[in-house]
């Protein structure tokens, strides 16, 4: 049977990036190949549970971390490629072929980005636990093995099961647990989502990110990120190599028949780093402060003055301080962190060098050009085109 006469089945809830993201990567693969299958997706991007279905196909491409969907497929004999987690043990897995995200690797990269920085203190914000998610209690039981191994003690915290009927008690109960955090503690969330909600109860509570709390999240979901204040460091999976090589099993099943069922483990692509983990260990609460003040006003045209009238110490005194915490001048910092924006605007943003100028305090594009040239030896338009995480993520 020529490919193009195959009928293959996507069962995904492509609400999240982690689903759309293996989407890409089976349609890299058939892109690649040449290959022609005919595709059913639903048009809602989502499978639906209360839906019958009936299987008049060649072949199967499923999500297994929905419960739902590896119920629905426990009793067939076509094809079928499962893609999700990894787990502890052999008998968690499907009998099917299947390709899984490496939940160590994945948890294991966020401890040691935090370690990188500087801590020494962790936590974990989980989920409760039900069948629909699973893949946070392995990444529990991960985060356990990890800090024993590396003689670490940590907190873990599950939360609640959030609705809009329940979101302000589950601010409250969540601000409660990270007040009762030691200050400079590094905490990995399960997920972006739960991530979010971190740092919506910061906010509301007054910790400072990433001054008191450091957080890293699990996705790089970019609607989380755009709706954050402080933008989120995530782990990326490699979600679109799962897509790439469930395409490729299930092409090999139709020309060979029965392949092996040993589970493909993916690891994720690389951590993309962001404020929320810009760490620096500073013990002087002055400076602690102070760099919360410049974080959030530094591109708002702030100068030196504003920072000490803020302090409400001298100029002598707390740029001593800043020399002995951070080896800079107040100065120095404040021009640093509008710097830190226009890169990350740069990369993470379509907005024109001109408003990210703008944004950033710059009202001369073309002053903001100079002094960009000066200090990373290219333009902005050159670092953007390098370093946009968007063409790069493939």
């Amino acid at each position: 049977m020529k490919s193009e006469s195959y009928k293959v089945v996507l069962l995904f809830n492509a609400n999240n990036i982690y689903d759309r993201q293996i989407l890409k990567g089976i349609g890299d693969y058939l892109k690649l190949h040449n290959i022609h299958w005919n595709i059913y997706i639903s048009e809602t991007l989502r499978y639906d549970a209360k839906t019958a279905f009936h299987f008049d196909c060649d072949g199967i491409i499923a999500n297994f971390d929905d419960p739902d969907i590896e119920d629905l497929l426990a009793k067939e004999t076509i094809p079928i490629i499962g893609v999700g987690s990894s787990y502890h043990d052999h008998v968690s897995y499907p009998n099917v072929p299947y390709v899984a995200a490496d939940n160590y690797a994945i948890i294991e990269s966020a401890f040691n980005h935090l370690c990188e920085k500087g801590i020494h203190q962790f936590a974990f914000y989980s989920i409760p636990p039900t069948r629909y998610c699973r893949w946070a209690a392995v990444r529990e039981k991960i985060f356990e093995q990890i800090l024993a191994q590396k003689g670490y003690q940590g907190v873990i915290y599950q939360g609640m099961t959030t609705s809009l009927d329940n979101w302000q008690e589950s601010l409250d109960k969540l601000s409660k647990w990270l007040l009762a955090l030691p200050v400079n503690t590094g905490i990995i969330a399960v997920n972006d989502a739960r991530a979010h909600h971190i740092l919506q109860a910061c906010d509301r509570v007054g910790i400072k990110i990433p001054e008191q709390l450091c957080l890293i999240g699990i996705d790089n979901e970019e609607v989380i990120n755009n709706l954050s204040m402080v933008s989120l460091s995530t782990v990326k999976q490699g979600t679109e190599e799962m897509g790439f090589n469930a395409a490729s099993l299930l092409n090999k099943q139709f020309a060979k028949g029965k392949i092996s069922t040993e589970p493909l483990l993916i690891a994720p692509k690389k951590i993309i780093a962001r404020r929320s983990t810009d760490y620096r260990s500073i013990q002087d609460p002055y400076v602690i402060q102070a760099m919360h003040y410049i974080r959030d006003y530094a591109c708002k045209g702030i100068k030196v003055e504003q920072v000490i009238s803020e302090m409400q110490i001298s100029r002598s005194n707390l740029e001593l301080r800043f020399k002995e915490s951070l080896g800079k001048t107040i100065h120095c910092v404040i021009h640093e962190e509008k710097f830190n924006r226009a890169k990350y605007l740069l990369i993470e943003s379509s907005l024109s060098i001109q408003m990210i100028s703008e944004q950033c305090g710059y009202p001369s594009v073309q002053y903001f050009y100079f002094l960009f040239k000066k200090l990373y030896g290219m333009t902005p338009k050159d670092y953007r085109n390098k370093y946009d995480v968007n063409k790069t993520s493939s």
